[in-house]
């Protein structure tokens, strides 16, 4: 499959969609029907978990339960305060042509999370920090004002932008093209909507000084996403103004269910006035997640990018096949391979890289 067939697919996938009348991973919310606050006390997903995301991590995730013995956790220090973490350590491996293998252990990430519940249901502080690896990091402290389950919410601080899927994976190829990842927290302030099948936040966001005589910008950042049991759609833009040239991204995704099996898609497309004359950018992800069973997940996903729609011969292309298993709670070990592709002259663009992680949760 060529990166531009892959491209089409994508889209025809989030077309198709799009005509009917988006973390812990996002397959999980595609295979259950949920929308990302039904496990989240982030209303756009991913970090600290609520009761129920501690109740399907306990009971509805790993193979074995064990809920008899882990009756006493539920991520509560007092009625006021909750907080979780995650920690991924990883064995990998890569190898490109004309390059030596290398291969190493790593400490991906140990990230803690914490919420104060001022006013239950109306007033909160939310932090998550990166403990290591390196020097302790912030990556989002925010203040919310407003239901983060039913109705409008207002957050103010530094957080991450909403727009696409929240892949568990931040080298996805659509989140590096997009720029906006759980890797790029904004300071500024998000107004979102909840409320049904419907969610969407609109983000004003600071965008720093290209130089020293230049000025600061701004981004605007708002996601649209309609969800329902079996399926969801959703869209999403970001304008950037900069000195450096303006940043325009406009990406659309959904998701399936059909059996045990999640589909998702994603297509993004970016207009760059940084690079002389601008340049436009493109990237598609396509993933298929097969529940084997209990505590057993399958996933496979196809990605492309063309780096510059006006330069023929010149696009690359990812292919990935990950094994998950969650033996017990808070426990899930992952096995993969990925398959990278692009012109022949790039050595890099044409890697192999495989992995093997431990991930740990509460």
């Amino acid at each position: 499959m060529t990166p531009r067939v892959l491209s089409i697919g994508v889209a025809l996938l989030a077309g198709c969609l799009g005509a009917l009348p988006a973390r812990a991973e996002p397959y999980l919310a595609v295979q259950e029907g949920y929308k990302c606050n039904v496990c989240h006390v982030n209303p756009t997903g991913g970090g600290l978990r609520n009761n129920f995301g501690i109740v399907y991590a306990k009971a509805l995730l790993p193979a074995q339960g064990l809920t008899d013995k882990l009756d006493v956790w539920t991520g509560r220090l007092i009625d006021a305060v909750r907080v979780g973490g995650d920690l991924r350590a990883e064995w990998s491996r890569s190898s490109a042509p004309k390059t030596p293998s290398q291969q190493q252990f790593a400490l991906e990430q140990f990230r803690v999370y914490g919420e104060v519940s001022v006013i239950p249901d109306r007033l909160a502080v939310y932090i998550d920090e990166q403990v290591a690896p390196n020097a302790s990091q912030n990556l989002e402290t925010y203040v919310r004002y407003g239901n983060a389950n039913d109705g409008l919410y207002l957050k103010g601080g530094q957080f991450y932008l909403p727009f696409g899927w929240r892949l568990q994976d931040q080298t996805a190829l659509v989140r590096e093209v997009s720029s906006i990842s759980m890797t790029t927290p904004e300071q500024g302030v998000e107004l979102g909507y909840e409320h049904a099948a419907w969610s969407a936040q609109l983000d004003l966001t600071n965008v720093p000084a290209a130089g020293s005589t230049a000025k600061a910008g701004h981004q605007v950042t708002s996601q649209v996403v309609y969800v329902q049991p079996r399926w969801r759609v959703g869209a999403a833009t970001s304008f950037t103004q900069s000195d450096a040239g303006n940043r325009r991204v406009g990406g659309l995704f959904a998701g399936m269910r059909t059996g045990p099996v999640a589909w998702l898609g994603e297509i993004d497309l970016v207009r760059d006035q940084s690079f002389p004359g601008g340049r436009s950018l493109a990237a598609g992800l396509f993933e298929a997640d097969w529940r084997i069973r209990k505590g057993h997940n399958l996933k496979l996903t196809a990605e492309s990018f063309d780096p510059n729609r006006a330069v023929r011969e010149d696009q690359q292309a990812r292919y990935s096949i990950v094994y998950e298993f969650t033996p017990i709670p808070f426990l899930q070990l992952r096995v993969g391979y990925r398959r990278y592709r692009g012109i022949p002259q790039s050595n890099i663009e044409n890697k192999r890289w495989s992995f093997v992680e431990v991930h740990g949760y509460f």
